[in-house]
């Protein structure tokens, strides 16, 4: 069977034989016509007459797998030869042929390894003789042919062995030489269709450049104009064709150029804008969202607004891109410098609002006021502001100044450790501000106090403290949150952090000093208790709900209060001060604690 391709191969050479001229084809070329008959084909006439039909076959093959393949299948044409394994050289390692037995195949493959390009004996089982040939042309080692035999091959059969090495070394140089020229053509048209994109590219890198100088000089004209925004959407505009537009990081329009623009401009929704911010901010440049192309205005980070170009038709290309990019960076040094501006004024004013709140000199104060734009003349309103959710850093500082200014309130503004402060020149709406702050805030969990009116600058530190003390007095109410006035307070108005503690203390000792101490020793929650029970106006079903006990355990501790304490809470004069005592003790003693 190994030497069916072969007698296969002859055959055909036979029928291309039988095609010449009838007769001419079984006369021997050196004979006269009617001379005597050549003579018969030996065996070794027909291996040889079979290793040239294999060698024609080998070197029309371009592919070297199939070369090797080939040896493999015919290399009985040599003798009584078994191919047991071939290997190709590829990428310096010896790659098996498919054709190779699975019995055999480590150790034969771990000794072709050994013999490292030499030709040497090979042991295989059941077989006599066996030698690893390699397969050798001008470049070097192409690969190696394992054979074996069951006898010892006769000086003739190793011949024709070695002249069917030496074929297929041969053709595999020639398949070798012929793929490394196809693919050396190959990498020259690589290498021209490379240079050619190099070339286009250069052309468009060079007009790129142009115009970026181009965008880059116009927007380096705007900055020096100090036209501001507008200067900037215009540019843009004229850039590109399309709507420009600015709009602050909460929505808010800030200039417009071109047509089609909005009236009245769409009120801004804050968890929307929250999400379309954070959607942009996650992209590297400008992002599509319906049909506008956005792109944030940054510093060091910071969203100091959006920049947009209304693209209804979508015909934004790169050069559109480019153009919406530069803007923004000299968007971004124009925001900037307000914001630099902006801060100033700002530390101008919380320095005013800070010597304001400790004492300062009326001449100084108002000249400092009208350097920055407020009116001190007037009566004013000191305004606490506490959100418990929300540290009191100068990111709520803005928040507060944000929703003052969007009720109409005219007001300088500082911070404290937990409270931001406003010195407003306009009493508050009872609820505006509250709602504005619920709403920036996205949450109502927060309390405002308010002083009573101020007519002089000496008296704002005094009413700074009763500005705390209608805040600390809504904190410790049922209703913890919203707006308190201090002229509304009635008689906690008389509990404020300016009153003599040691006076508070010696009444609150004097009423609820028994059931303090007694809370004291048994660990328990007696004037808490009574404290909950008046706030719930004697109502014993919502007192004992608020502490979360039976009603019966209530009945209970009230009357171990009457007992303690001595005091009869049906008397209308020790209802009054014990629960002025309570009061006391909760919000200006501080509780429990």
């Amino acid at each position: 069977m190994a030497g069916s391709r072969t007698h296969s191969l002859y055959h055909r050479c036979s029928d291309r034989a039988s095609s010449l001229p009838r007769g001419s084809a079984r006369r021997h070329p050196k004979a006269p016509r009617g001379g005597p008959r050549p003579p018969a084909r030996t065996p070794a006439d027909h291996a040889l007459r079979e290793l040239t039909v294999l060698s024609r076959a080998l070197f029309g093959t371009p592919d070297e797998g199939e070369i090797l393949r080939l040896a493999m299948d015919h290399i009985a044409a040599a003798g009584p030869y078994r191919a047991e394994a071939g290997y190709l050289k590829v990428g310096g390692d010896l790659v098996p042929s498919p054709r190779n037995g699975q019995m055999h195949a480590l150790a034969v493959g771990r000794r072709v390894r050994e013999l490292a390009g030499q030709d040497g004996p090979v042991t295989v089982p059941g077989r006599l003789w066996g030698r690893a040939l390699g397969l050798r042309g001008l470049e070097g080692l192409h690969g190696y042919l394992v054979v074996t035999s069951r006898s010892r091959p006769t000086e003739a059969e190793r011949s024709l062995l070695a002249t069917l090495v030496r074929h297929t070394a041969a053709a595999l140089s020639v398949a070798f030489a012929h793929r490394r020229r196809r693919e050396d053509a190959l990498e020259l048209h690589r290498l021209r269709d490379e240079r050619t994109a190099l070339q286009r590219q250069l052309i468009y890198v060079v007009a790129e450049l142009g115009y970026q100088r181009a965008v880059h000089a116009l927007m380096a004209d705007v900055a020096a104009s100090s036209g501001g925004e507008e200067a900037i959407t215009r540019a843009l505009h004229r850039l590109t064709g399309l709507p420009a537009l600015v709009e602050d990081r909460f929505g808010r329009l800030r200039s417009w150029t071109g047509p089609s623009r909005p009236h009245p401009y769409p009120e801004p929704d804050p968890v929307r804008q929250d999400e379309m911010l954070h959607a942009v901010a996650r992209q590297a440049g400008p992002v599509r969202i319906k049909d506008r192309l956005i792109t944030l205005v940054r510093r060091h980070g910071e969203i100091l607004g959006v920049l947009a170009l209304v693209d209804a038709r979508d015909e934004a290309d790169e050069h559109t891109v480019l153009a919406l990019e530069h803007a923004a960076a000299s968007l971004a040094l124009e925001l900037t410098h307000l914001r630099n501006l902006a801060e100033v004024e700002l530390r101008l004013r919380r320095e005013l609002v800070d010597d304001l709140l400790a004492g300062t000199d009326e001449a100084s104060a108002y000249a400092r006021s009208e350097a920055v734009g407020h009116d001190l003349h007037r009566s004013h309103y000191i305004v606490v502001v506490q959100w418990p959710n929300r540290t009191a850093d100068d990111s709520f500082a803005q928040t507060v100044g944000r929703a003052a200014s969007a009720v109409g309130m005219r007001s300088l503004l500082t911070r404290r450790s937990d409270h931001v402060v406003l010195v407003a020149d306009d009493r508050p709406h009872a609820r505006a501000l509250y709602e504005a702050l619920a709403r920036e805030t996205g949450t109502r969990s927060g309390t405002i106090g308010v002083s009573a009116p101020c007519d002089s600058l000496d008296d704002i530190p005094h009413h700074y403290q009763e500005a705390q003390r209608a805040l600390e007095v809504r904190r410790h109410s049922r209703e913890r949150y919203g707006t308190t006035f201090f002229d509304e307070l009635g008689l906690y108005r008389i509990l404020g952090p300016g009153n003599d503690y040691r006076e508070l203390e010696t009444f609150v000792q004097e009423w609820l000093g028994q059931l303090i101490d007694y809370d004291s020793r048994h660990h328990a929650t007696l004037v808490e208790t009574l404290s909950r029970y008046f706030d719930c106006g004697g109502n014993y079903d919502e007192t004992a709900e608020s502490l979360a006990i039976h009603r019966s355990t209530l009945r209970y501790r009230l009357q171990r209060i009457r007992d303690i304490s001595g005091n009869d809470l049906a008397n209308v004069e020790d209802r009054l001060n014990l629960q002025v005592a309570t009061r006391v003790w909760k919000i200006v003693l501080g509780g429990p604690g």
